[in-house]
């Protein structure tokens, strides 16, 4: 018997395919031996069909060629219980048979796996034909494995490069379109929200409210504690303003410590204004800090100044109502600050560029 295992042939050897021979008889096996030598392929042999089993559950091969009369087990059963297992099930068996073989015979062994029959004593020619023919849809068919399986392999690279590339695509558009300190929407995606909501209030014959935001007393902050306090108490502000808004208002950052809002399809001034008191109130709360690597905690507070302008009543134009919330927001600063105030004509005055 040649060694068990293709692990202990030579690499070689190793990547040929491999034929299981099964008879009981010695002597026909070395007659098969000898035909098939000259063909590429290693050579497995066995003396009865649980030994053949045996094999089958330890290698693969591309071919078995099974003796019918064996005592014990016989040639069907083995190709029966090699039928019955997804691993063996689709490996070409041959009969090899000494007897004559009529029509329901070869029904039954085509059912159990059998592709062709050959009669003893062989001829040697015949033999090597259908062994030769075998081995070469074997080898195309695993040809055809590898190819699909490298396909398979191509496919799913060009996935994960696309699933990268939608990643990559995603941070660049999040980056381009969101403040990196707070995560809110920056002054491009601000601009572009805003046009959405004119668009969508004159076609709903909505109106909605578009707010600037400063917070009072900020830049001691950072005189005093440090950036990084001010960096934590501008995060602080805006994930109370995600909290406090609804999920189609839109708060922004735009710098600093300024912010913009808008509150879609809003019912009234009165109503507006008296959401923006509470959410002004809701942010001017103190944020608690830890300055340093200790556990204490320190309470710092700004103070929310809110100006607004509602769209149509006071501009038609993203310009326009801009520039009428900034007016709403200037004269809060300019009046004790920590407030909220709605447009009105009289605040229609020249902003200096820095309040």
């Amino acid at each position: 018997m040649p060694p068990d295992s293709a692990r202990e042939q030579p690499l070689e050897m190793a990547a040929r395919p491999r034929i299981l021979i099964v008879d009981d008889l010695y002597a026909n096996r070395v007659a098969m031996r000898h035909v098939l030598s000259g063909l590429s392929c290693e050579l497995v042999e066995a003396a009865n069909g649980n030994d053949a089993l045996s094999a089958c559950l330890e290698q693969e091969f591309a071919l078995i060629l099974l003796d019918v009369q064996m005592p014990g087990m016989d040639g069907v059963e083995v190709a029966e219980l090699l039928n019955g297992e997804e691993s063996t099930r689709d490996t070409p068996v041959i009969f090899v048979t000494a007897g004559a073989t009529d029509d329901l015979d070869r029904l039954k062994g085509y059912d159990v796996g059998a592709v062709d029959y050959i009669n003893k004593p062989l001829n040697p020619a015949l033999l090597s034909a259908k062994v030769r023919n075998l081995l070469e849809l074997y080898e195309s068919r695993r040809q055809l494995k590898a190819a699909l399986a490298a396909l398979d392999e191509r496919n799913a690279e060009l996935s994960r490069e696309v699933e990268e590339r939608k990643r990559a695509e995603a941070l660049a558009h999040q980056l381009a379109t969101h403040d990196a300190l707070t995560g809110l929407p920056n002054r491009l995606l601000f601009v572009d929200r805003l046009a959405s909501s004119m668009r969508r209030a004159r076609r709903m014959r909505t109106q909605f409210a578009l707010g600037y935001m400063d917070l009072d007393g900020f830049k001691p902050i950072n005189d005093e504690y440090g950036h990084r306090a001010g960096d934590a108490v501008l995060r602080s502000i805006a994930q109370r303003l995600a909290h406090y808004t609804r999920d189609s208002d839109t708060t922004a950052r735009f710098g600093g410590d300024e912010f913009a809002l808008i509150f879609d399809n809003v019912t009234s001034e009165d109503s507006c204004q008296l959401f923006c008191e509470e959410l002004r109130i809701e942010l001017s709360a103190p944020t608690l800090l830890s300055l340093d690597d200790s556990q204490a905690e320190i309470e710092i507070a700004v103070g929310v100044s809110i100006g607004l302008a509602m769209y149509p009543q006071h501009g038609e134009t993203a310009d326009s109502l801009m520039h009428n919330a900034d007016c709403a927001l200037y004269s809060v600063k300019h009046n004790g600050k920590a407030g909220v105030r709605i447009f009105r004509p009289e605040y229609d005055v020249a902003i200096p560029a820095s309040r």
